[in-house]
């Protein structure tokens, strides 16, 4: 073709005038433009085909894709992006239906959440994440598919119900009662005054188990938890126990007379009363005893009611003769100088019955020869089913002499207690203070105080005499122990009817005495 025209053009040259170079060649430049037009615009038609094409086929994928939820979706977590509302309903529903694992010490324990009253809102939840999907403008999310534009990743939050208070309630029922190791207390080494040593236990951590349990239910991945645990510090050995160890003492310890003790926690009600003989012969408490010299503690009492400070320095000697030298002739100077010549033992029994201790009396004075001033009849000494033989001028029982120091102990350390609402402004704590430290310089190293730790303050008040025939019968001692573990009352009163022999005994006393302070210091 190129050829003919070429042929046509130079016959037309020829015989038409003669042109210049540049126009011959303008003419040729548009023949062949004229020529090429057609080429391009067909490759022009065949690329917008294509591209007609292959915008149908992205459309029609990215129709199909809307119909689903979006990629980069996540609901709780879950990612549900090209899943349609069955299939991503059913992947919340198995990821949290599933059950979580609670861990117990490492002992591995499946809970399925609905136990716990767990249920997630999964049709909530796509109801929101589908409004997200129909929101977005058509051809803006179809411009974005054409350029791969970056997928924004958009959360929709738990909604789900769940039971905090049945959570608790699973842990207490079925977790702890199962799981949790108690301590286990200090027990009696039979015949010592030792106590095993008891060991820790471990218990649920109820507030912080609840919180990692929730934790893990709201979690679509993070659904296996150790539980929290504390450790549960060993108990002090229980009142019980320490009552069946003082009892196999005395069983073991060879002395076969009536042993009557009482011992009272000074940081709580806990205490302890009894009366025992060996081999299991259990007696009714409140026995009356002779109270020798152990009726000083209730003439310190009533003394001090009549004194108003300063004391005079003969009256404090008084005190100290009477409490630290146990000396009888000081006791009756001092209560005929304070009280009254003649009636001063009927003003300290009073003063015990004001206070509530109608088994402790005080019917004459010390010196030889003292007449009786009055016979009491008391619950103790009107009982029938046992006797000590008491002595008709001075009984007390164990538990009228411990809650007598309990009173002092109360007045002294709080300013209150029984002493002071018996007795209002005629016995103030100072003067509480200053029995305790009278009976705490009371140093003789057996009975009580034989039982305890050098240093140990004990401030008591002991008793024992040789009767009619001699012998001792009765021996006696209560004391305000103080300790690192805990301060105490102990009071003990033993009688034999033949003899207490002193040495057997004292190391009785020493033994329940080590008892009790191993109970409180273990």
């Amino acid at each position: 073709i190129l050829g003919q025209a070429a042929y046509f053009s130079i016959m037309k040259s020829i015989s038409a005038p003669l042109c210049t170079d540049q126009q011959i060649l303008s003419t040729i430049d548009g023949m062949i433009r004229r020529r090429n037009f057609p080429i391009f615009r067909w490759a022009a038609i065949l690329f917008l085909l294509i591209t007609l094409v292959l915008t149908t086929i992205q459309l029609v994928s990215y129709s199909r894709i809307r119909n689903n939820f979006p990629q980069g979706m996540l609901v709780a977590g879950v990612p549900i992006g090209g899943l349609d509302y069955t299939q991503a309903s059913e992947r919340l529903y198995t990821i949290f239906r599933s059950p979580i694992e609670l861990r117990y010490d490492g002992k591995p324990i499946q809970v399925r959440p609905a136990v716990l009253g767990f249920e997630p809102k999964v049709e909530r939840m796509l109801a929101v994440a589908d409004n997200q999907r129909i929101t977005e403008p058509f051809w803006e999310g179809f411009w974005g598919f054409l350029w791969n534009q970056s997928i924004r990743t958009i959360n929709i939050p738990l909604d789900a119900d769940y039971d905090e208070a049945r959570i608790r309630e699973y842990l207490r029922l079925e977790i702890a009662p199962r799981y949790d190791n108690p301590p286990t207390p200090p027990q009696p080494i039979p015949g010592t005054t030792r106590f095993e040593t008891g060991l820790p236990g471990t218990q649920l951590d109820y507030d912080r188990a609840t919180l990692q349990i929730i934790d893990a239910l709201l979690s679509p991945t993070r659904r296996t938890i150790n539980l929290s645990l504390t450790q549960a510090s060993v108990p002090r050995p229980s009142i019980a126990d320490l009552e069946i160890m003082l009892k196999q003492i005395i069983d073991v310890s060879g002395f076969d007379g009536i042993v009557e003790l009482y011992l009272q926690d000074l940081s709580s009600t806990r205490n302890i009363l009894f009366a025992y003989q060996p081999d299991g012969n259990e007696l009714p408490p409140n026995i009356a005893f002779s109270s020798w010299s152990t009726v000083k503690i209730p003439v310190m009492v009533s003394a001090f009611r009549e004194m108003d400070p300063p004391y005079p320095p003969v009256y404090l000697e008084l005190l100290e003769e009477m409490i630290e030298q146990s000396e009888n002739s000081s006791t009756d100077e001092l209560a005929m100088s304070v009280l009254d010549d003649n009636l001063s033992p009927l003003m300290v029994t009073e003063d015990m019955q004001r206070l509530g201790l109608e088994n402790t009396f005080w019917a004459g004075h010390f010196y030889v020869g003292a007449p009786l001033l009055q016979r009491f009849e008391t619950p103790a000494n009107q009982r029938e089913d046992i006797s000590t033989d008491p002595d008709i001028y001075n009984q007390t029982t164990p538990a009228d002499l411990g809650m007598l120091m309990e009173d002092i102990y109360q007045c002294a350390e709080l300013g209150g207690g029984a002493l002071i609402a018996a007795f209002p402004d005629e016995i103030t704590q100072e003067e509480c203070d200053v029995m305790i430290n009278t009976m705490a310089r009371n140093q003789i190293a057996v009975l009580i105080q034989a039982g305890v730790p050098s240093g140990t303050t004990v401030a008591h008040k002991h008793g024992w005499a040789n009767e009619n025939d001699g012998l001792i019968h009765t021996i006696g001692d209560a004391a305000i122990v103080y300790t690192p573990g805990g301060n105490y009352i102990l009071t003990i009163f033993v009688h034999h009817p033949v003899q207490a022999v002193f040495d057997p005994v004292n190391a009785l006393f020493a033994d329940l005495s080590a008892a009790i302070y191993n109970f409180y210091n273990n």
